[in-house]
């Protein structure tokens, strides 16, 4: 396990246990380096919803402990959000949670010509990602997955 992968699961271990006394759901964590300065990224939920005033607290919980156990060794951002309307599927929870929700999926190499495909997510196991498109089922491999998520309609 790298460092930078220490600092996601210590920081997931922290989440868990604060869990237990606020209200909120970890969607996902990330320790990332955009434009020469680290983030770390906590992207947090709720039933009905996080608004600013949840995210705010949670912040604040999370930089009290991160001064506290002073690990991460590089200067960074945190960064408490929603994980948005568009919010990637990463997890098993994930997808268990967005079953039979629309989704969009990308592709690392093309699957009949295509790499975007766009469907009703059906179901998943260990190895691959069922979605029912406009022709019908499409079983993917969950390796040949560069990213899916929510489709957002407007």
């Amino acid at each position: 396990m790298t460092k930078h992968e220490t600092y996601v699961k210590r920081t997931e271990e922290f989440l868990a246990e604060l869990q237990k006394t606020m209200t909120f759901e970890v969607v996902d964590v990330e320790f990332v380096r955009e434009a020469g300065t680290w983030y770390l990224r906590v992207y947090c939920d709720m039933e009905g919803g996080i608004g600013i005033d949840d995210c705010a607290d949670i912040s604040r919980r999370i930089s009290d402990w991160l001064d506290q156990e002073d690990f991460i060794s590089e200067n960074y951002v945190l960064e408490v959000s929603s994980p948005g309307l568009g919010r990637q599927l990463k997890k098993d929870k994930d997808l268990v949670r967005e079953n039979g929700k629309e989704v969009e999926v990308r592709l690392y190499r093309a699957a009949d010509r295509k790499k975007e495909l766009t469907g009703i997510l059906k179901g998943f196991d260990e190895k691959t990602v069922t979605i029912t498109c406009e022709d019908g089922d499409r079983v993917l491999e969950r390796s040949n997955i560069a990213m899916i998520r929510l489709a957002v309609d407007f």
